[in-house]
């Protein structure tokens, strides 16, 4: 790991463009759980689930080591959603005995080391305590922290902002998840996992490029029609 002591946090001055790499990268989910996703207020509901479960799908897509923390999971937190676990069906979720920053829970550090990889990708809930707390700690370690704005949420477009700025100012990246699903795809031709797998989960969960799929195939499938004067312009 980095030769950077616990406790120094390299600004973003210090850092080249670094770009994301499958053999590198692990996927956190950080307390996505069903009571406080009540509190994600900077996003419309609906398209904050989208997001949440867009995030945990890279994992399987990318066959990413997938790291699983819950707070107060007992309490008025909740659980992770089911379409969440039934994802990863073998992978124990950390359920922390009360630390609010994950990286205090030895559980949480224990299985992060375990995946032994430098390039950790976050979601979590909410933006400014759990994804922040977390990401931060982490650039301490020396990590490479990506941190998925789509996939955090909390209860103010201020707290999101200031959140971000403060991450960001300590050299994590702040990415959307199509930016994280292309720097991991790199190319279309990639054979791992192939276009074959991306197509279906850009048509789920990022539906304005999906319908732009579907639209093209449609004409080309079934025949379609161009309007007259269009055909100069393909």
């Amino acid at each position: 790991m980095s030769t950077v002591p616990s406790g120094h946090i390299t600004t973003s001055t210090d850092l080249t463009a670094e770009r994301l790499s499958q053999n590198d990268s692990a996927l956190l989910i950080v307390d996505h759980q069903v009571g406080l996703y009540e509190l994600t207020r900077d996003w419309d509901p609906t398209i904050f689930r989208q997001n949440m479960i867009g995030h945990a799908t890279l994992g399987k897509l990318f066959e990413l080591p997938v790291v699983m923390t819950t707070s107060a999971e007992t309490g008025p937190n909740g659980h992770l959603p089911k379409e969440i676990l039934d994802l990863y069906p073998d992978v124990q979720v950390v359920q922390r005995k009360g630390e609010i920053n994950a990286w205090d829970s030895p559980e949480f550090r224990a299985a992060v080391r375990a995946t032994g990889k430098k390039q950790l990708i976050i979601g979590g809930i909410v933006t400014d305590v759990c994804t922040a707390f977390l990401a931060l700690s982490l650039r301490s370690e020396g990590y490479s922290v990506f941190a998925n704005v789509e996939a955090s949420g909390t209860t103010s477009t201020l707290a999101r902002d200031t959140a971000n700025l403060r991450m960001q100012a300590a050299g994590v990246h702040l990415v959307s998840f199509f930016a994280i699903l292309a720097d991991l795809m790199r190319d279309w031709r990639n054979p791992l996992p192939g276009v074959e797998k991306i197509v279906p989960i850009i048509n789920d969960y990022m539906p304005a490029y999906g319908y732009l799929m579907r639209g093209h195939a449609s004409a080309i499938l079934q025949n379609g029609t161009v309007l007259p004067g269009s055909e100069k312009y393909i």
